[in-house]
């Protein structure tokens, strides 16, 4: 559990300002997360990593000479936002260019792509590498589909490496990735981890037994076996990653091990099993090179360790080798005397978009949007627990905090446009917009897509009829299915999505009004989510742990039924124009 806390949903931005106040001589605060307190130089690459936050000193830790320029941090377990990364990649950027190199989640994957896209569409050179170590959370021909732990290290020490040296964007896209290719990651725990403000833990692991394959966002384990000697656990951890061994490594004798604690592991005992693993490794013919041992990648306070390797060539053995300074990492020595200080940019100027001139009609329709997303705000609050727990059955529990960070956000920047006379268009435009940037994550992502895109279809002319309201939610569902690469049937969002879209075109076709029409397509998707508990994931963090949710209906799909069933109650009270 957390015991120092203020409020869960402002926990990770709280706990990001104090980690800038107590290292102001390596890093300043950007919007999105944190640079390196100097600029990057004139032709060195930028390497921007990233992800939720929870994970101390995964992310922000890792930035300094040696490792990382800039790192985006996202909300507790929960990825960055497009905004947040492109923030954190202009702040850090050179002439160079960036690269954005992250863990194999589905959220991250998502945000971090769109902004490659933008930073690309504004002239910023920009390369991706997602590491993808754990060989438990995919099988050896599906390696593209692994998730990123403690390997993190491995693939940014290689890729700051790199950039120190000059190397130009393309080479340091092709070390990290090198890096990437040849190293492995396997973890345990021993109990499960518990997110700020809640009670419970996200997994727990029976007395005397550990579970073997666990996530750093709480993902529970894919088997649960006994509890064992260090002797024996090193030896489990040691033959399941030679096991694994590169094909691209074949030959290699020299290897980087890092054994990293989750949270409650404490050094000492990281060192014994350390001191296990060593005469395992000699025996394989293997030399271990400069082992580290400590935190690197955790999970709260999750009692848990994971073992990772990394079979090096003479390259990443220089980069692994090379001297770093981070708030979290020191090796040997490097001169930051010399860093010239960073021009920070003017974070204080008004981001609010020039509202459309609108009518008194359409000024009161963009009225009504804001009490829409009002309702959806004040129901994510009230459901944010129980949303929580069905996330945390087979996933990382932190669905009902991004969704409450996410509809809070909307509904302030809905507020803000619609006193200044705003129309539903662009209400739903900047509700989307800030609903993306502040929950991160896959849900933040797709539920700003979904505002956005309704708003651009809407537009600010008068009040919209209940065919136009009917299009903008179709708009929006392919938007998000296009996206998200969803289908019926994966146990998403889109379970209750597709059939809610489908209901309301149907009966504003046949005439009825926006408020009946909707409430019926929101029971429509409130029995669709329900009927996601008979259905097993096939995308997403749940997925490798698929039988576990079997019964549980899909938090994004009971979200988005509980979100469009208050909206039905708004309209229900409100005359908007029928044709």
């Amino acid at each position: 559990m957390s015991y120092v806390l203020n409020d869960a949903a402002s926990f990770a931005d709280d706990s990001a300002d104090g980690f800038v106040a107590a290292h102001r001589n390596l890093v300043r605060r950007v919007r999105g997360g944190v640079a390196r307190a100097g600029a990057t130089a004139p032709g060195q690459v930028a390497v921007v990593i990233g992800g939720g936050s929870g994970h101390y000193p995964a992310f922000a830790g890792l930035v300094g000479p040696g490792i990382a320029h800039g790192a985006a941090m996202g909300n507790v377990f929960a990825s960055p936002s497009a905004q947040q990364v492109v923030s954190v990649a202009r702040a850090a950027a050179s002439d160079a260019g960036v690269l954005l190199a992250y863990g194999n989640y589905a959220g991250d994957a998502l945000n971090f792509d769109q902004a490659q896209d933008q930073l690309r569409a504004e002239g910023i050179p920009c390369q991706t590498v997602r590491v993808t170590d754990d060989i438990c959370s995919a099988p050896p021909a599906e390696q593209e589909k692994r998730r990123g732990i403690a390997g993190d290290l491995v693939v940014f020490r290689a890729a700051g490496w790199a950039a120190e040296q000059g190397f130009d964007l393309e080479s340091v896209t092709a070390l990290a990735a090198r890096a990437n290719e040849r190293t492995r990651s396997i973890g345990v725990a021993f109990s499960g981890c518990t997110l700020p403000g809640t009670a419970e833990p996200l997994f727990t692991v029976p007395p005397g037994m550990m579970a073997v394959g666990m996530g750093i966002h709480g993902e529970p384990g894919i088997e649960t076996v006994s509890m064992a000697t260090a002797s024996g656990l090193a030896g489990l951890l040691t033959d399941r990653l030679l096991a694994e061994r590169p094909e691209t490594a074949d030959g290699a004798g020299r290897i980087g091990v890092i054994v990293n604690g989750l949270g409650s592991v404490k050094s000492e005992e990281l060192f014994l099993l350390y001191g296990a693993i060593v005469p395992l490794m000699e025996k394989a013919g293997l030399t271990i090179v400069d082992p580290e041992v400590g935190e690197y990648a955790t999970s709260f306070e999750m009692a848990g360790l994971s073992l990772t390797v990394v079979w090096l060539d003479d390259e990443l053995e220089q980069a692994w080798r090379s001297p770093a300074y981070t708030p979290a990492y020191r090796k040997g020595a490097v001169d930051i005397s010399a860093t010239a200080p960073a021009v920070a940019p003017d974070e204080t100027a008004s981001e609010v978009a020039a509202m459309a001139a609108s009518s008194e009609e359409a000024a009161a329709a963009g009225a009504q949007v804001l009490k829409a997303i009002d309702a959806i705000k004040n129901v994510i609050d009230r459901e944010a627990d129980e949303l929580g727990r069905l996330d945390a059955i087979a996933g990382d529990g932190d669905h009902g905090i991004g969704m409450q960070r996410g509809a809070r956000a909307a509904a302030q920047a809905a507020a803000a446009a619609s006193a200044a006379g705003a129309g539903a268009g662009t209400v739903l435009v900047l509700a989307g917009d800030a609903w993306a940037d502040k929950a991160g994550g896959t849900s933040g992502a797709l539920w700003g897509l979904a505002l956005r895109t309704m708003g651009q279809q809407i537009g600010d002319d008068d009040a919209p009829a209940p065919a136009t309201v009917a299009q903008a939610v179709t708009a929006a569902r392919e938007a998000v299915q296009r996206t998200g690469k969803a289908e019926i049937g994966d146990k998403t969002l889109v379970d209750a999505l597709v059939p809610f879209a489908e209901r309301l075109t149907a009966l504003t076709s046949e005439g009825r009004g926006l408020a009946q029409a909707w409430t019926e397509a929101a029971q429509t998707a409130t029995a669709a989510a329900a009927g996601t508990a008979d259905l097993l994931p096939r995308l997403g963090r749940a997925r490798p742990h698929m039988e576990k949710s079997l019964g549980t209906p899909d938090p994004g799909a009971v979200s988005f039924a509980l979100a469009v069933t208050a909206v039905g109650a708004v309209l229900d009270a409100y005359d908007l124009k029928e044709n």
